[in-house]
């Protein structure tokens, strides 16, 4: 009798052990599985952080594994400006300088318009330069793109205006998981913008994500993401991508491409385009520059974004 309650105790003292063991087991489990959890979400948050432009942190050169594996076969080669804003308004706090290195005023840009306009040139939207580099267009003699990134509430209040005055195209680069911010267009106030039918509509990420040396599902969700959403919520056709901080790699540039793009653009200063560069086309921007300077801005030759 004494043998079989020692074999009890024995078998009792051996699950309490393995209990014990297990539940350490367990524990051990999940405190893993919270700090593996912890830091691939500090690293997916790192990856989706939305960036800060400036103008001095724009990517000016064409990357070397880019610009390696243009072809010698040089296509068609197109002088077509496309000029690079930001905001346009008169910006209360002076404190602010990010905002105000990217702003040109109302009145500014409403010269810049009209010193175009009365030179001549054709407003055209990235839309159309698409399909200009595709054959499916004819290019205006004197073209010119008007180019707005991020989608904030002054397209809408002030730039619109502008551009219906002097019945000037341009196409706004969006960040659709920015709308309805505090700083960005509402909803209604983008399809304002869609029915004015001046302004071609093109995507710019969903967080306006740095997207160069990105992994691949991230650079991909941004990508497709920012498409699919503009199109589905508004009901129109995206083909144009604007690079945030004009940061681009050849990954990037395929996943343009698979994702349907016709067209990319870059901060990259240059003027001409081409099916080389369709998915990194050059831009300038203007600056406070208006007239003749604005006019001999454009038609120098010097720009060098190889």
């Amino acid at each position: 009798m004494k043998k079989k309650k020692a074999k009890i105790r024995k078998k009792r003292n051996s699950i309490k052990k393995t209990r014990s063991h297990s539940s350490l087991l367990s524990l051990l489990i999940i405190i893993i599985v919270i700090t593996v959890g912890f830091h691939f979400y500090k690293f997916i948050h790192h990856e989706i952080r939305s960036i800060v432009e400036t103008p001095k942190t724009d990517t000016k050169k064409v990357p070397e594994e880019v610009k390696g594996k243009i072809s010698p076969n040089y296509s068609e080669v197109y002088r077509v400006p496309i000029l690079l804003y930001h905001y346009v308004e008169y910006v209360a706090d002076k404190r602010d300088t990010i905002r105000q290195s990217l702003n040109i005023n109302p009145n500014t840009f409403e010269l810049q318009v009209k010193t175009l306009s009365d030179a001549g040139y054709i407003f055209i939207t990235a839309k159309e330069l698409g399909e200009v580099i595709g054959g499916q267009r004819e290019l205006p003699k004197k073209p010119i793109l008007l180019t707005f990134d991020d989608g904030h509430w002054d397209f809408d209040t002030v730039i619109l205006p502008i551009l219906k005055k002097y019945h000037a195209k341009a196409t706004a680069y969006v960040v659709p998981g920015f709308l309805n911010g505090s700083d960005f267009l509402t909803d209604e106030q983008l399809r304002d913008v869609i029915n004015s039918h001046l302004v071609d509509v093109g995507a710019h990420t969903v967080h306006h994500v740095y997207l160069k040396g990105k992994i691949l599902p991230i650079v991909q969700y941004e990508v497709n993401q920012s498409k699919h959403m503009l199109e589905n919520k508004f009901n129109i056709k995206v083909s144009s991508f604007a690079y945030p901080g004009g940061a681009f790699d050849q990954q990037v540039i395929n996943v343009i491409k698979d994702a349907g793009f016709t067209t990319a653009v870059t901060t990259i200063p240059g003027v001409l385009q081409s099916e080389q560069n369709k998915y990194f086309l050059f831009r300038l921007r203007p600056g406070y520059r208006t007239g003749n300077e604005l006019l001999n801005y454009l038609n120098q030759t010097q720009f060098k974004p190889y």
